[in-house]
């Protein structure tokens, strides 16, 4: 595998991209890379952000944070207007540039048979670089969402791992090749499939919580950019019975404070938010790709609120397509919907649907399918 014409590559070796847009990005990467490892892989990760100047930081990152905590329906708009085959192709033809000495210093430096994004530009940025330096690598990309947004559907990737199969149908929809498309589902830690099943009341008592009283976890990103974080836990705060609320990646945190019958638990950082989950009634708030993933894979029930516009709104349509979670779409509508999810039955149904769509073996299964291709070197030095 390690033929080559320009700078040489090194057999099993692979380089993660992953993008600071959110941190599902990187923990996809962290999970794959792991299940690489495991398989003798030497593995690297880089963030495309850090390829960018300052200005292209500014540009990108900058706006698309503000975007998501002032004007989500800006974001909305660009999320749809990009979704179609006659968006600007100034626009598309930048995600071959943006970042590229980075790249190129990062590919000489590591010199992998394989660069996989969990980013899509970054797919894009390492064909440019394959091409011009005529790298014989393996140029892979994760989807890490439920919906396969135009942005996702790149033609330079060699394999592309998807969700589910209504994913694949999607990139082939886009045009892509079926045989290029794998569905692995979206990979997590392993340590969500360790935990199915684990002791919810001792997880709660490592933690310091009531093991009798019910615990909702709120999913809401760890950048601050969940504005409606005050409107959920007003709500929370008047269920009508008491709960405890855990708040993790906080920047008040650790604190505990009261808001009607809701004990609200404040978290600053941590490393175990696997076992946070596991000891949760119901995951409520954001629908991220990557917690999704990790949610449906502890079968735990979610109700899902103010989701960021564009993908998020398509995961919860998914869950809520699924039998897994529900919509609360004003906050009017929260209180009934987590009063649901925390009732015996109605979280019993949310469970199930919710382990049969799962797919917590996906970091493993992800990357036999990189391993495979590698092996058979049935892809194109672009």
């Amino acid at each position: 595998m390690a033929a080559q014409e320009g700078l040489s590559v090194t057999p099993n070796r692979t380089l993660m991209v992953s993008a600071a847009f959110g941190g599902g990005h990187h923990q996809a990467s962290q999970a794959l890379g792991a299940a690489l490892q495991a398989r003798g892989q030497a593995v690297e990760y880089s963030d495309l952000v850090d390829f960018l100047s300052l200005p292209e930081k500014a540009v990108t990152l900058g706006i698309y944070r503000l975007w998501l905590q002032r004007s989500p329906e800006w974001y909305r708009a660009f999320y749809h207007w990009t979704d179609q085959p006659t968006e600007p192709k100034i626009l598309t033809d930048s995600f071959g540039w943006l970042g590229i000495r980075g790249l190129t210093r990062v590919l000489a430096q590591a010199a992998p048979s394989a660069v996989i994004s969990t980013f899509p530009t970054s797919v894009a940025l390492a064909q440019t670089v394959r091409r011009q330096r005529r790298l014989r690598l393996l140029n892979a990309l994760v989807v890490t969402d439920y919906r396969v947004h135009h942005h996702w559907a790149r033609p330079e990737a060699d394999l592309i791992l998807v969700p589910t199969e209504e994913a694949r149908g999607q990139m082939v929809d886009w045009g892509l090749p079926r045989h290029k498309v794998e569905v692995t589902g979206i990979p997590i830690s392993a340590r969500f499939a360790e935990l199915r099943g684990a002791d919810r009341f001792a997880l709660r008592e490592q933690f310091g919580l009531d093991p009798h009283r019910p615990v909702l976890l709120v999913s809401g990103g760890g950048q601050g950019s969940y504005a409606a974080l005050g409107a959920l836990l007003q709500e929370l705060g008047h269920l009508g019975r008491p709960v405890q609320v855990v708040i993790p990646a906080s920047a008040q945190g650790p604190a505990v404070t009261q808001l009607g019958g809701a004990t609200l638990h404040w978290l600053g950082y941590t490393t175990k938010f696997p076992e946070l989950m596991a000891a949760c009634n119901v995951l409520v708030g954001k629908a991220g790709g990557l917690t999704v993933a990790e949610a449906l894979a502890l079968g735990v029930p979610m109700v899902v609120y103010a989701p960021i516009p564009g993908q998020e709104e398509y995961n919860a349509d998914f869950l809520v397509r699924s039998g897994a979670a529900l919509w609360a779409r004003q906050a009017r509508d929260i209180r009934g919907a987590v009063l649901r999810a925390l009732d015996e039955d109605g979280a019993a149904r949310l469970s199930q649907a919710a382990r049969e769509i799962s797919r917590p073996q996906a970091a493993d299964q992800a990357a036999d399918a990189v391993l495979c291709a590698l092996e058979s070197g049935q892809w194109s030095r672009a």
